[in-house]
């Protein structure tokens, strides 16, 4: 005869507590927080990349301006570098032109005066004709004619007289041209002068006067 425990039935399962959840449940429900994750803490990383890459990249452009701005001063500085090179090369050129053309002047006076001479004939014309063009080509310009108002700056009067048909300082006589390059003198020409005889305006009034029919009397 088989004993049987008191108070324990087959029939029957142990009684557990209403609210457990099963394996699974329990998987899911752990799944299901892993993919939600904390929110805070990612937001704020994500930001803070944003914030640096925004921070590299102010500072590229403020690198970007200055090295801007330094190619345009040194593009500026290499233009005026070249503008006064050029400048100095212009300036070089015609001082060395000017120097050798002032070597030439006593021989272009030789074939003035021989031209006034009638001497310029012949091979030698030929030769002195071709020099004058040679020189003309390079720039240089003779100045200076009988009649012409004298202006110190372009005049160097050797001979000195009074005239009654000049009402001005006047040049009445070319001893030696003048020759320039451009504005640049090389020799003044030597002329004499001549200047209104003293007490002739005076005299040219008073006949203005006369043949005006006098001053009006009162």
């Amino acid at each position: 005869m088989t004993e049987e425990t008191p108070g324990f039935n087959e029939n029957e399962k142990p009684e557990g507590p209403s609210d457990a959840t099963t394996p699974d449940d329990a998987a899911k429900a752990a799944g299901s927080a892993d993919k939600a994750g904390p929110a805070g803490p990612a937001a704020s990383g994500e930001e803070l990349v944003e914030v640096g890459l925004q921070a590299q990249l102010d500072q590229a452009q403020a690198a970007l301006t200055e090295r801007t701005g330094d190619l345009q001063r040194l593009q500026a500085e290499y233009q005026n570098y070249r503008r006064r090179v050029e400048r100095d090369r212009a300036t070089v050129k015609e001082i060395a032109v000017a120097n050798l053309l002032s070597e030439l002047l006593p021989t272009l006076d030789d074939i003035g005066r021989a031209r006034d001479h009638g001497e310029l004939v012949g091979g030698f014309k030929s030769v002195a004709e071709s020099l004058e063009t040679v020189v003309s080509k390079m720039g240089l310009q003779q100045f200076g004619k009988e009649g012409e108002p004298f202006d110190p700056l372009v005049h160097e009067a050797l001979m000195h007289s009074y005239a009654p048909d000049v009402t001005e300082t006047t040049c009445v006589q070319i001893l030696q041209p003048g020759y320039r390059i451009g504005e640049r003198t090389i020799r003044p020409a030597r002329v004499a002068v001549a200047e209104p005889q003293p007490g002739a305006s005076p005299k040219a009034e008073e006949a203005s006067d006369e043949e005006s029919g006098g001053p009006d009397e009162g």
